[in-house]
C-alpha cells in the first residue's frame, strides 16, 4: 500500500514538528510538500530537500496531496481550512479551530456539507497516558465520576511577552494553555454545560490575564474545577509532569485528579486508588496500583490515526466538531470571567448557528 502524501500549510513551530513527523521514514505517511511564505521556510526547504509552495492553494492544486495539516497563525485558520474544503483535501486543524466559535461552526459545517473529513489537532488525545486514563474512566475503574480537578501553573520565562500579542486579549493561558486541559478534561468526563469563571491581571498588569479558575459542570452531572496561570513557579502542569516534551524538566507530579464513588485516579501517573465494594470509607485504607502504558510520541500517533482516517480505515479520535465544543468551552471561561454570569455551552453554539 502507498504512503499517504500529506501537506503541511504553515511550518511554525508546530508545523515543523509536523514537518518531521512525515519525514521519519513511516510507511503509512510522507510529506506532500510545505505552504509557507517565509525566506525562512523555503531555506529550510531546500536545505532538507522538500518541496516549499508560496501558498496553501499552490501547495494544494501542485503537490495534490492526500490531505493536509492546517497550522498556521489561530487567524488564517478559516482561510487556509476552506481552501482545503474547496479542493476536497482532509485536514488536521491545529488548535483552536478558528478564533471564534462562529467561525469555527461555519467551517467545520462546510466541511461536513462537501463530505471533507476535518480532524482537531488535540494532540493529547493521542498520548497513551491520556487514552489509558480514558479507557480507566469509561471501565468504571473508579466508579461513577463525580469530580475532577486540572491544574495548569507553570512560570514563562523572560522574553515570552516580548511579543505584543501575548500581551494583548487571546494570548494568555486560557487559550494558549488551558484549551488542552480543557479537551484532556472533556475526554475524560465529557462534555461541560456550564462554565463559572474568574480571572486575574494582578502579576502582569497586561491586557490578558496571567491566572483564571473556573467552576465546570458536565453533562454527566460530574463537577471539575480548573485553575491556570502562566506565572507561577510549580510543578503542577502536564509540560512538567507527563514527560511528553524532554524540553520541559519532569517534576514526578500530577496534574489531573478525578474522582469517583469507588475510586480515584491521578495523571498522568495513572495512580489509581479504590475502596472495594461496600468498604468505602474513610476509615478504610484504600487499594492501590499504577496502569501501565507503551509511551509513544502523541504527534505520531494522531498522524497514524490521519493516515488511517484519509484510507477509509478509521474514526476521527478527535473530529472538527469535537474540537469546535472544546473551543465554545474554554472561550466560555474568558466570557464568564467578564460578565460574571454563568456560561451554557448550548447558549453559545446556539449563538453561533444565529449569528
Amino acid at each position: 500500500m502507498s504512503q499517504v502524501r500529506i501537506g503541511v500549510i504553515g511550518a511554525g513551530l508546530i508545523g515543523r514538528k509536523h514537518i518531521e513527523v512525515l519525514r521519519s521514514g513511516n510507511p503509512d505517511y510522507c510529506l506532500a510538500g510545505v505552504a509557507d511564505p517565509s525566506s525562512e521556510a523555503r531555506e529550510e526547504a531546500q536545505a532538507l530537500g522538500y518541496d516549499c509552495y508560496a501558498s496553501a492553494e499552490e501547495l494544494i492544486t501542485k503537490a495534490k496531496p492526500d490531505g493536509a495539516v492546517v497550522s498556521v497563525p489561530n487567524q488564517l485558520h478559516v482561510e487556509a481550512g476552506t481552501m482545503c474544503i474547496e479542493h476536497g483535501v482532509p485536514m488536521i486543524i491545529e488548535k483552536p479551530v478558528a478564533d471564534t466559535v462562529q467561525e469555527a461552526l461555519k467551517l467545520v459545517s462546510a466541511a461536513e456539507a462537501a463530505g471533507v473529513v476535518t480532524l482537531t489537532g488535540h494532540h493529547r488525545r493521542h498520548n497513551p497516558i491520556m487514552r489509558r486514563a480514558a479507557e480507566i474512566v469509561q471501565e468504571g475503574a473508579i466508579g461513577r465520576v463525580v469530580a475532577a480537578t486540572s491544574i495548569c501553573m507553570m512560570h514563562k520565562p523572560k522574553g515570552y511577552h516580548d511579543l505584543k500579542w501575548r500581551r494583548e486579549p487571546g494570548g494568555g493561558p486560557v487559550l494558549l494553555n488551558a484549551i488542552h486541559d480543557i479537551d484532556c478534561l472533556r475526554m475524560l468526563l465529557g462534555d461541560v454545560a456550564t462554565v463559572q469563571a474568574v480571572d486575574s491581571r494582578a502579576v502582569r498588569g497586561f491586557a490578558v490575564e496571567d491566572t483564571a479558575a473556573a467552576i465546570l459542570k458536565f453533562k454527566n452531572g460530574a463537577l471539575g474545577t480548573l485553575l491556570v496561570s502562566d506565572t507561577i513557579s510549580s510543578p503542577w502542569a502536564w509540560e512538567t509532569t507527563a514527560g511528553e516534551n524532554p524540553k520541559y524538566p519532569v517534576a514526578g507530579q500530577d496534574c489531573i485528579f478525578v474522582g469517583g464513588t469507588q475510586g480515584s485516579l491521578a495523571v498522568p501517573s495513572l495512580d489509581i486508588r479504590w475502596h472495594n465494594p461496600g468498604e468505602e470509607s474513610w476509615w478504610e485504607p484504600l487499594l492501590q496500583r499504577r496502569a501501565n502504558i507503551v509511551p509513544a510520541d502523541p504527534y505520531y500517533e494522531q498522524m497514524r490515526n490521519f493516515a488511517a482516517v484519509i484510507r477509509g480505515n478509521a474514526k476521527p479520535v478527535l473530529s472538527g466538531r469535537d474540537g469546535m465544543l472544546t473551543l465554545a468551552t474554554t472561550l466560555a471561561i474568558s466570557q464568564s470571567a467578564s460578565t460574571g454570569e454563568a456560561v451554557s455551552i448550548d447558549d453559545m453554539l446556539v449563538r453561533a448557528v444565529d449569528g
